[in-house]
């Protein structure tokens, strides 16, 4: 089931400003400065992003990365050029087109979360953070596909399925995994379909897609961006988080997401970390930064890449220390047990806010409703993880207030802290992930290789990932970890490493991986 805006599309296709916008790879930086010199107009750049998702996402390799187009899209681009042709322009952000994660409200579409039980979730109500981009005069052009609600529905996912969108497809080769749960953001993205995208987290789900899709994406410290009217999982861990082509790109976004919400009491304080986090962006940012990292067990493909990187790294200025994962035993019990409790009691407190129209209330409603439309909800996976998660006691259960303690004190102070302090660093890198593996419906993901995304999203603290470029034609990423608050200092070192690496290279949309590319490419 595909929502796009069919007329929409179809108008944009036909539109002859289109032929005279070069959108592909083009920066959300350039842009922004390009509708600032007058050399565009965001009806123009939008209308060709509708053009591309019509030739790319809808044809051609048909990326399913987005699940609808918003209707006003190009009444929202002309309405920027007003703003700006009367001197009102709202920032840099203005006029610049975003994609958002179908899991995050917007007024003028459904949010799914991918499942048909809130197909027909038309709330009228942009989330706070959606609210902040429109604020910034961000043109808010569609929705992306997304692992089904959000990749906590079964241990046996493939990730980047949904009921509403289908399967995403990774265009580097399409054959492969958009990882997930924000799989529509990151392929959407990287195939240039929106400037930037916005994905959510709970465990990798921002990380992961960017990695394996060639982008830079930002986790940021819990608490910087509202989760209001986010499909939840977790109040404990959830988060928005800005992806993109580069760090340049990111901290654009990210700047304009930032910001107190009354509703969400993680929030208190955040207007403090309001800035303009692109405009401390240089080159030369790892002069003099003392940095740690650590080898997981890894390919030796991946660890050659991991080793161009460290070189890199050391080449621009900075120190490296080596550094040993802590012993964690029971973190990732701990981190389940707070997972599964949460969703059931957060995922209620969501349903009560959505329309009449929407007939689930609570976790128990949707895993009857999958159970009716199995068919159509499960025909690859159950929902095994959704009946972990109903069977689970509550928020006043002692067992989980014991496990999300446990959790924390394990990833922060035991973890992230601990391998900080033992390098004397200011921040650490490791791999993000391995490569996208196959897409495959009868056996799920297939996760191989490192994860660096449970210390960061259990403790609450930042992550960024980067491309360092291809592994066997494949997108590979490199992980910048900090304790809490340190997403500018992340952002600052990331950008300094993308510069000196130049490591980032344009999907191909080829069909599969060829067979010239043996084991040690590292094309």
């Amino acid at each position: 089931m595909r929502r796009f805006g069919v007329a929409m599309l179809a108008l944009a296709a036909a539109s002859p400003a289109v032929a005279q916008i070069r959108v592909e790879e083009v920066p959300a930086t350039r842009i922004s400065a390009d509708l600032a010199a007058g050399r565009t107009s965001s009806a123009a750049v939008t209308a060709a992003y509708l053009a591309r998702i019509a030739a790319i996402d809808a044809k051609g390799p048909t990326l399913r990365s987005v699940i609808a187009v918003s209707p006003d899209a190009l009444a929202q681009a002309r309405a920027s050029d007003a703003r700006r042709k009367a001197g009102k322009v709202l920032g840099p952000l203005d006029g610049v087109p975003v994609l958002i994660k179908d899991n995050i409200e917007t007024k003028e579409l459904p949010t799914t979360a991918g499942s048909l039980a809130l197909k027909d979730n038309r709330t009228g109500r942009d989330a706070p953070v959606v609210a902040q981009l429109r604020a910034a005069g961000a043109v808010i052009l569609g929705k992306t596909n997304l692992s089904e609600w959000a990749n906590i529905r079964s241990d046996r996912s493939m990730s980047g399925w949904s009921a509403v969108g289908g399967l995403v497809r990774n265009p580097y080769a399409l054959d492969r995994t958009s990882c997930g749960s924000s799989s529509g953001s990151g392929a959407a993205a990287a195939a240039s379909l929106a400037a930037v995208a916005v994905g959510t987290e709970t465990d990798g789900s921002v990380v992961c897609p960017s990695a394996m899709n060639g982008l830079v994406g930002l986790k940021p410290t819990l608490g910087l961006v509202s989760r209001t009217h986010v499909v939840p999982i977790s109040h404990s861990q959830d988060t928005p988080g800005p992806m993109g082509r580069s760090v340049a790109d990111v901290a654009l976004l990210f700047s304009a997401m930032v910001g107190e919400d009354p509703a969400d009491p993680a929030t208190k304080g955040a207007n403090a970390y309001r800035k303009d986090y692109a405009a401390g962006l240089r080159a030369d940012a790892l002069q003099g930064m003392r940095i740690g990292y650590w080898r997981p067990d890894m390919a030796a493909d991946l660890a050659a890449r991991f080793d161009q990187a460290l070189a890199a790294l050391r080449a621009a200025g900075a120190t490296l220390v080596e550094v040993k994962m802590p012993k964690l035993d029971g973190i990732g019990e701990a981190e389940q047990l707070v997972l599964f409790t949460e969703l059931k009691a957060d995922l209620a407190a969501y349903l009560a806010t959505t329309p009449a129209a929407v007939k689930v209330r609570t976790l128990a409603d949707v895993i009857a409703f999958n159970q009716a439309h199995a068919a159509a909800e499960m025909p690859f996976f159950g929902q095994e993880t959704f009946l972990k998660a109903q069977a689970t006691k509550g928020l006043d259960d002692p067992a989980y207030r014991t496990a999300r303690a446990t959790s924390q004190r394990l990833a922060g102070p035991e973890g992230i802290d601990a391998m900080l302090k033992a390098a004397g660093a200011e921040i650490l890198v490791t791999p993000t992930y391995g490569t996208p593996w196959l897409s495959d419906p009868a056996h799920g993901d297939q996760f191989v290789g490192p994860s660096a995304s449970e210390l960061p999203a259990v403790s609450g603290y930042p992550h960024l990932t980067v491309p360092m470029g291809l592994v066997n034609g494949l997108p590979a990423g490199l992980s910048f970890l900090g304790t809490a608050h340190s997403d500018g200092l992340l952002l600052r070192a990331g950008h300094a490493y993308e510069q000196a690496s130049k490591a980032r290279v344009a999907p191909a949309y080829r069909a599969t991986i060829p067979a010239n590319l043996g084991p040690r490419s590292l094309e």
